[in-house]
């Protein structure tokens, strides 16, 4: 299975490589490579109920970026399920651009992965590749039916009023030079 510009076998590569600082990051690596050697179509929200998304954590002059989710009520990154055909760090910016309305880029070099997250999600598991992203220093805007609460956080308050989840992507933001 390959989505555009992505196979099973790179993103596994990937997740291999990155360097687990948590006890939560080692079992969410451990986790996504048995599912990546399980799944037929990971990168399928259809297929099964564990699939791979691709999620951004937008830094910029302000801070970082957190959206209120609509439907679980907590502070999060940007990121979502994969269109058909999309590579998990292309994900990340479409959604990144929907859920904001803040131009995103990836750095320089090209797409770096920074955390990754393996996590219920309603009704399936999300194996969540999350990306940096640069935001211009813009107010947010975000696209028709996504969340008007989003906003640009200093680091110290985005970790605190984070989901759990994001709190370990958010502190290797503050280690980052670019």
């Amino acid at each position: 299975m390959r989505a555009l510009g992505a196979s099973v076998g790179e993103i596994a590569e990937a997740v291999a490589a990155f360097e687990a600082l948590t006890q939560r990051e080692r079992d969410s690596r451990r986790r996504f490579l048995d599912e990546l050697g399980r799944l037929a179509e990971p990168f399928s929200r259809d297929a099964d109920p564990v699939h791979v998304t691709g999620s951004a954590l937008v830094r910029g002059e302000r801070g970082v970026v957190l959206h209120l989710h609509k439907r679980l009520g907590r502070w999060l990154q940007p990121g979502g399920h994969l269109d058909p055909g999309e590579a998990p760090w292309e994900a990340a910016l479409r959604e990144a651009r929907e859920e904001t309305g803040i131009p995103v880029r990836h750095p320089g070099g090209g797409p770096l992965l920074v955390h990754l997250d393996v996590h219920p999600a309603g009704g399936h598991v999300h194996l969540d590749l999350r990306y940096l992203l640069l935001g211009d220093d813009v107010d947010p805007a975000p696209g028709p039916g996504e969340s008007p609460h989003v906003g640009w956080f200093e680091l110290g308050e985005a970790i605190t009023l984070g989901d759990e989840s994001l709190a370990g992507g958010l502190r290797r933001l503050g280690d980052l030079r670019l």
